[in-house]
């Protein structure tokens, strides 16, 4: 009975020990979204999410791994345990809030609609025109929302339908500002046709998500968030990516 007691006592303590050091698993969409997030030639993660994330860990004293997983699929894998936060650009909307948590906002940039110079595309001229969109994003929500007389064509990361704007094959794409600003310093002949704004679609800004359950991991975050807008971290971390204030109003 000691020898067991005593067993029972150290796998009681080894499991312990285990949760106490287990990595929070953080996902990333796997498709590049510079400057959020892409991988470098040597394959490492790079970009203003990824030193984002560092300091939020930072702040927390935790350990957090990092796992790839595809953007349509990144909330079922929260939801089936494969990761425990999302930091890949995810905004907060009611439509998520069904079935994920989120943390305070970490940034808010307002969503575009960008074409060619040469067409006559505007938010109010859609009918009839081919429209990109990343599939399962607020772009889309957007899109199918406003814009009813377009052919809403969705794709499965952003540079695809940056690259058919390009070749011709969609009228205009709706994204974000920030996340066109490589593409547009690279193919001069795009430009932004119209800022959209829909509060009840695009939410108060880009969160953590979480699942709903996992309250105390929540506060962790948010926690993490206000100290490091407040010790000047972010700051730091944004003007390494921009020439303005990403937290937004």
């Amino acid at each position: 009975m000691k020898l067991t007691s005593i067993l029972g006592s150290a796998a009681a303590l080894a499991l312990t020990a285990t949760a106490a050091t287990a990595d929070i698993k953080i996902g990333f969409a796997a498709e590049a979204y510079p400057p959020f997030t892409a991988k470098n030639a040597a394959g490492e993660w790079e970009g203003f999410e990824v030193d984002l994330k560092n300091a939020l860990c930072a702040a927390m004293e935790e350990e957090c791994t990092v796992v790839d997983v595809a953007w349509d699929g990144i909330i079922p894998a929260l939801l089936a345990g494969k990761i425990d936060a999302i930091v890949a650009s995810m905004s907060i909307t009611e439509e998520r809030l069904k079935t994920i948590n989120f943390s305070d906002k970490y940034y808010n940039t307002p969503a575009v609609l960008v074409a060619p110079k040469t067409s006559d595309m505007s938010a109010d001229s859609t009918d009839g025109k081919i429209i990109g969109v990343q599939v399962s994003t607020i772009h889309q929500n957007y899109a199918e929302k406003h814009f009813g007389g377009a052919d809403i064509k969705t794709y499965s990361t952003f540079d695809e339908h940056n690259q058919d704007l390009t070749a011709g094959r969609v009228d205009a794409v709706v994204g974000d500002s920030i996340a066109f600003a490589d593409y547009l310093a690279a193919t001069p002949d795009m430009e932004v046709k119209a800022e959209l704004t829909d509060e009840a679609v695009f939410g108060p800004g880009v969160g953590v998500g979480m699942r709903k359950d996992d309250t105390e991991l929540a506060a962790k975050f948010n926690a993490a968030i206000k100290q490091i807008r407040e010790d000047g971290t972010y700051d730091a971390i944004g003007k390494k990516f921009f020439d303005f204030d990403i937290y937004g109003g």
